[in-house]
């Protein structure tokens, strides 16, 4: 496939996932906050906790300790067990809690309580990788960036977008061949798709919005 091609390609399949998505109910809770003006150290925060976590479960966890604790500064000053009680049942919420602990004591006194707005910077943080730096600098600061999690990585290697072996290189791999106009939308149209229909298991091809873009529908 040329250049073109394949620019043409990708963004068709974009543009159809994002018309898509309008028509359905379901919204990631990270971008729901965003939409709905929450500060970046909460993005922060619930990105962090969402690793591994489902979006109710999440949202819970972000409310229970967000009314006692919506800055770095006041997150600092709880206790890690404080932390666990207010974020449990997120998944691994042990780790996370001290992490968290941690997070906001640097952010309070290394960054004057301001979460950076850049990815070097984030992952140099306790707890936060390459993914949750991307989705915050996207959703918290509106800045172009692709965040890559393994539906993003899963399906643009099924869609022969990339072919590549882990979401670090795939990461960089999409930066080369998707509009820039597209990077900030690329995670959320193919979370979606991966949760609604295409999963790892029990796909339902014959719903897929773009199926007659699939390879593997069209082989």
């Amino acid at each position: 496939m040329s250049k073109n091609n394949k620019t043409q390609y990708i963004s068709q399949i974009v543009e159809t996932l994002l018309n898509w998505t309008t028509t359905l109910t379901y919204v990631p809770i990270i971008d729901l906050m965003a939409a709905g003006g929450s500060t970046p150290w909460e993005i922060l925060v619930s990105t962090m906790l969402s690793a591994r976590t489902k979006d109710n479960i999440t949202a819970n966890a972000s409310r229970n300790l967000f009314k006692i604790a919506n800055t770095a500064s006041k997150t600092s000053k709880l206790s890690e067990q404080k932390i666990q009680e207010l974020i449990y049942p997120v998944g691994f919420y042990k780790t996370k809690a001290k992490n968290l602990k941690k997070l906001s004591e640097i952010i309070s006194t290394e960054f004057n309580c301001t979460v950076p707005n850049n990815v070097e910077d984030l992952i140099k943080l306790p707890g936060i990788g390459i993914k949750t730096a991307s989705l915050v600098v996207i959703r918290a600061f509106g800045k172009d960036d692709i965040c890559v999690d393994t539906h993003v990585f899963r399906i643009s290697n099924l869609l022969n977008i990339v072919k590549t072996s882990n979401p670090n290189e795939t990461r960089d791999a999409l930066k080369k061949v998707v509009p820039k106009k597209y990077w900030q939308d690329i995670n959320q149209v193919f979370v979606t798709l991966g949760q609604k229909i295409c999963r790892p298991i029990k796909q339902e091809c014959e719903k897929c919005p773009i199926k007659n873009l699939c390879p593997k529908q069209n082989k």
